[in-house]
């Protein structure tokens, strides 16, 4: 049985729909990073796991029990503010020995919980120290520390890395995750970041407009996208419009603008249909490939970007679309400058293709 279940759950906030009838299970143990963009309704689902709202409707199973209803104490939840939330009067030791000491611990076994607490977050030398005498790194730990130490087995993690900088971020995903696994808690971290979701969870979900988009393991969210909105905004990609003007065994021919065609292995759309063809940034080659007939265009450069271990292209193809393209330094890097004419060309088995969507597609891959 899986330890938090959500069932229909529906919110609303006056004429706004946060939460539209979502359901979802958790596994105990399970890291699971909640994504979506600003507005999705992410922090709604955590409030209502953690008991700060009440649904609408739905009903909401923790361990096999209906919690609608039952206050936050009685969840075995703690939830973890984008602020921290740090009792500022209380030093780092008070702060994470709040949940024993009213739990009424023993005193012996409040200072050795509290300690190794501390020693697993490495602030045991700053026991003293008030939080605004710590840095966000540090404050964020205490953070986590104090919920961990509260004893409860789901940890709720609203946006835990946000007010970080971005140096910081990086450095304490990992650290977060350990902690997570070494106390065996099962967690929910709603994160905007399709960088952090990947790297720690073992499973992402995708929402949008209070739904699920989808849901899987970080492979195959990057990998497998079910629609050009989760292309677009885990990983991003490029898009081209057009229409299926043949599928055989080898693949299916897409007619773009300009009368250019784009060969794809995909052979699941029927002749006549509008489509999107998506490839990701990666998948788009500088140059023509030995040996490939298709899927070259050439066009100019319109700006270089350094993202240190890469850098990103923008090029303006002949028939007026602008593609990116993120290149690896390492992979025998030629820098090539803005104004000069280039080929792009990029691999059949590459290409993703979509169903046009009803709502057009830049409202589709709109992060809203």
């Amino acid at each position: 049985m899986s330890l938090i279940q959500l069932v229909d759950v529906t919110k609303k906030y006056d004429e706004v729909t946060a939460l539209d009838h979502l359901s979802l299970s958790i596994e105990d143990k399970e890291y699971v990073c909640v994504l979506g963009p600003t507005g999705a309704g992410k922090t709604t689902l955590l409030r209502i796991i953690a008991g700060l709202l009440e649904p609408d409707e739905g009903k909401i199973y923790i361990a096999g029990i209906l919690v609608n209803g039952l206050p936050p104490e009685e969840r075995n939840a703690v939830y973890m503010f984008q602020q921290f939330a740090l009792f500022p009067h209380m030093n780092v030791w008070q702060n994470v020995s709040f949940s024993p000491v009213i739990k009424d611990y023993q005193e012996s076994r409040i200072k050795r919980l509290t300690l190794e607490i501390l020693e697993m977050v490495k602030l045991a030398d700053r026991r003293d120290a008030f939080p605004h005498e710590l840095s966000g790194g540090m404050q964020q730990r205490v953070a986590l520390a104090r919920g961990i130490a509260s004893g409860s087995r789901i940890l709720l993690l609203d946006e835990p890395l946000g007010a970080l900088d971005a140096r910081l971020r990086v450095d304490l995903r990992a650290q977060l995750r350990k902690l997570a696994e070494d106390q065996e808690l099962t967690t929910i971290h709603v994160t905007h970041d399709q960088e952090e979701a990947l790297m720690i969870a073992d499973r992402v979900v995708v929402i949008r407009k209070g739904k699920i988009e989808q849901m899987g393991t970080p492979h195959e969210i990057y990998t497998s996208p079910k629609s050009a909105f989760i292309m677009s905004f885990v990983g991003g990609a490029n898009f081209f419009e057009g229409n299926v003007i043949k599928v055989d065994d080898s693949g299916s021919i897409i007619e773009i603008l300009d009368r250019q065609k784009v060969h794809v292995s995909d052979i699941s759309r029927n002749v006549g249909e509008k489509v999107v063809v998506a490839v990701r940034l990666e998948d788009i080659i500088l140059g023509k490939v030995d040996g490939l007939e298709s899927n070259i265009f050439s066009g100019m450069i319109k700006s270089t970007m350094f993202l240190g271990s890469s850098i990103e292209y923008v090029i303006k193809l002949d028939n007026g679309i602008t593609v990116s393209s993120k290149r690896l330094i390492s992979d025998a890097y030629k820098s090539q400058k803005p104004k000069e004419h280039v080929f792009v060309s990029f691999l059949p088995e590459k290409c993703y293709v979509f169903e046009y969507p009803k709502i057009g597609l830049l409202k589709e891959i709109e992060a809203i």
